[in-house]
Order: C-alpha cells, then sequence, then structure tokens
C-alpha cells in the first residue's frame, strides 16, 4: 500500500476551515494544494471567539499556543446574561465548574487567526486567483478542473476538500437535491471597540425585543462586540454605524461607550444563512465537505468556525490512517460516522438559540425572562461542556518524512 507521502489532497477555498485542513493534512505527510478563487489570501472580518472543542483542535495542529499567544481569554458566558436595561437574567458560570471540564473561551480578530493558518503552510502550497469549475470522479481519485488568469488548468488528487463556504458550488453539484442555504432572518453587525485602556472586558451577552447585543475581550485593550437583529434580508442603511446607535446606544453600560469608541468606518455587517435542510452525507466519491460547505449554521452558539476546526482534524486523523495503510474511501466514511451526527446537532442548536433569544412576543418573552432567571446556571454549564468539552483525536506523524 503507497504511503501517505505519495498521496495529493486539493482543499478547494482558503478560509479558515480551507487553511486548517491544509495544515493537518500538510503535518500528516499528504501533499497539499490549496485553491483560492480570490486574487488575494486574506481574511475580513472583526473578532471570533473559540471554545475549548476549538483550542483543542488548534493543539491538534500545533498552532494552539501561537494562536493563545494572539488572544484574550474569557469564561464562557462571561459576567453572564442581561436585559436590555442591564437586569440580570443568569448569573455567570461556576468557574470551578469551567476549571474542571477545562471550558474557556480565547478571543481574537478572524485575520490574526487566518494569518496563523496560513503562516503554517509552505507559500508554494496555495494557488490564488483558481477558480473551481468542475470535479470528475475517477477510477482511482478525482480531477479539478480550475480557471486562472493564464487559461484553464486541472488537477489530480486523491481526495477534495470542499471548504469552499455556505454557497459551496461543489456541494450544489454533489447534492442538487439539498436546497441552498436560507436566510436565518437575522443579521449581525460587528465592530471593535478601540482604546478601553485599563478597563477589562468581563464578556457577556444582553438580550432585548428580538435583539442581542455580545461583547468579548480582545489584547490591547480593545473589544470586539456584535449586534443581532432581526431584519429583511438584504436591507442597508447608508450609516450602519448610526442604525447601531439607533438601535442599541440606549442599553446599558458599558454598551453605548463600546459603539461610540468603534470607528464608523469599520462596522460590518452581514446576513446570516444557514443550511436548513441538513445533507445525508458529507462525502460524495473522493470529495468530502468540510465546514460551512457541509453544515452552515447561525452565528448563535458562536460554533461556525469551531466545528469547521474539528472537521479539519477528524479528516486529517482519519486520512492519515487510510492514506498510510488503509483505503482513502473507508477513512472518508469514517469522517462523515463522526462528524456529521455532532455537527448537525450544533447546527440544529445554535438555530434553536437564535428563535429563543431574538423571540419578539412578548409574553412568550416574559415567560423565557422568568425561567432563565429562576433556573440554576449549572444547566447552562452543561450545556457548555456538551459542545466544548470535545478531545480530538492525535494527528500521527507521518512514516516518512
Amino acid at each position: 500500500m503507497s504511503s501517505a507521502l505519495s498521496r495529493h489532497a486539493v482543499v478547494v477555498g482558503g478560509g479558515i476551515g480551507g487553511l486548517s485542513a491544509a495544515v493537518g493534512l500538510h503535518r500528516t505527510g499528504w501533499r497539499v494544494t490549496v485553491l483560492e478563487r480570490s486574487e488575494q489570501l486574506r481574511e475580513s472580518g472583526a473578532g471570533i471567539s473559540l471554545l475549548t472543542n476549538a483550542q483543542r483542535s488548534l493543539d491538534r495542529l500545533g498552532l494552539g499556543a501561537l494562536v493563545r499567544t494572539r488572544a484574550a481569554v474569557m469564561a464562557p458566558g462571561g459576567e453572564g446574561l442581561r436585559t436590555a436595561s442591564g437586569r440580570r437574567l443568569q448569573r455567570p458560570a461556576d468557574p470551578a465548574f469551567l476549571r474542571e471540564r477545562g471550558l474557556s473561551i480565547v478571543v481574537l480578530t478572524r485575520p490574526e487567526l487566518h494569518g496563523v493558518l496560513r503562516a503554517a503552510l509552505p507559500a508554494d502550497l496555495i494557488r490564488t486567483g483558481a477558480d473551481v469549475v468542475e470535479v470528475t470522479d475517477t477510477d482511482s481519485g478525482a480531477v479539478v478542473r480550475f480557471l486562472t488568469g493564464e487559461g484553464e488548468r486541472t488537477l489530480r488528487a486523491d481526495v477534495v476538500v470542499a471548504a469552499d463556504g455556505a454557497f459551496s458550488r461543489i456541494r450544489a453539484a454533489r447534492w442538487p437535491e439539498v436546497p441552498a442555504p436560507v436566510y436565518s432572518g437575522h443579521s449581525v453587525w460587528r465592530g471593535i471597540a478601540e482604546g478601553q485602556g485599563s478597563r477589562v472586558e468581563p464578556g457577556g451577552s444582553s438580550w432585548g425585543r428580538g435583539l442581542e447585543f455580545g461583547r468579548m475581550p480582545l489584547t490591547g485593550g480593545r473589544t470586539y462586540w456584535f449586534a443581532v437583529a432581526n431584519t429583511p434580508e438584504g436591507l442597508r442603511y447608508p450609516d450602519e454605524h448610526a442604525e447601531v446607535v439607533r438601535r442599541f446606544g440606549g442599553w446599558h453600560d458599558p454598551i453605548p461607550s463600546l459603539i461610540a469608541a468603534t470607528p464608523a468606518e469599520r462596522v460590518l455587517r452581514h446576513d446570516v444563512f444557514e443550511l436548513a435542510q441538513p445533507l445525508p452525507e458529507y462525502i460524495s466519491g473522493r470529495v468530502v465537505l468540510l465546514g460551512d460547505a457541509a453544515h452552515a449554521m447561525t452565528s448563535d452558539l458562536g460554533q461556525g468556525a469551531c466545528q469547521a476546526l474539528e472537521d479539519a482534524v477528524v479528516l486529517c486523523a482519519e486520512l492519515a490512517v487510510g492514506g498510510a495503510a488503509g483505503s482513502v474511501e473507508d477513512a472518508l466514511g469514517r469522517y462523515d460516522e463522526q462528524r456529521r451526527p455532532r455537527s448537525q446537532a450544533i447546527s440544529l442548536a445554535s438555530r434553536r438559540m437564535g428563535e429563543l433569544k431574538l423571540n419578539e412576543d412578548p409574553w412568550q418573552r416574559f415567560r423565557r425572562d422568568l425561567r432563565l432567571r429562576i433556573t440554576p446556571p449549572s444547566a447552562g454549564q452543561e450545556g457548555v461542556a456538551m459542545v466544548g468539552d470535545w478531545h480530538p483525536p492525535v494527528l500521527p506523524e507521518p512514516s516518512v518524512r
């Protein structure tokens, strides 16, 4: 049986999920080519939070320690949950429970995380300006056809990792019966408040009528915040910063000051889409879906990137075994068996969380808030542990370097 070193993986998409898979495959001895449609490999966005499950995945990729040097740390849930006026709905998690389960959140900017992943790969493995138009099955793998500025090119691959995002063209071609992602009903503004000085942001979340405002610490006295609202799909405002002020400027401290400390031109806005109909499988021949291409979910649990990191580590662990001493098809089957149930369950939980916190019905909100106030923090803690206290497989070293 040929070694993993003779195997070639083509990763379609140079985002966080695609680069994570490429790093893991490269570390375990696979030859890797990353095809990114954009002319430049870069990641936009504000902050990103990584629960323990994602941190452990980065540890397996050999990047956890480096990421932590760039990140601030907070307890899951921060100081707890409040209303728009500041009234407490839910107390903070028990620090002893969090320590016992090793649960924490690290927060950094998306470009910082993307940069760490990019730097872990030799530059010649990444081809930008490569627009994949077709993946064709062969008896021994697949052929990837893509367009460049110099014309059409093809690559042969033992595995094609489709990490081409929520509106994945590879997924649409392989599973045409599955509807495209749908609008979740809510939109998110994101920003980074500068110049917070010595103030230590504990993090936390506040709920209003169909509204949420969350805040998280960053290094350098900065604070990452996000604001969520039920809005019609595609609705945009001439001044998005002013719209955030209009909706959230009268909320409890420190929310108004965080918005004021954010440069208006740096407020980002995007609608949230999800793959509402779960896929029957994440594999098709030698094509395997990863991250948003497999399970695009709402941001209500903050698990989109975390689940992509989990996908990457499990896939690389299975392919390291399959590529060295077994069938690649069997390895992909084991990946599907492990990842589909967990990621789809978390996707469903994220949707339900969004429905809960963005409810606009006064009576249902009253009942929800009352239930939250009388429910002990232990209930929420167990939910966090079910998601965050996940242990990824170890990535074996390649037999030959």
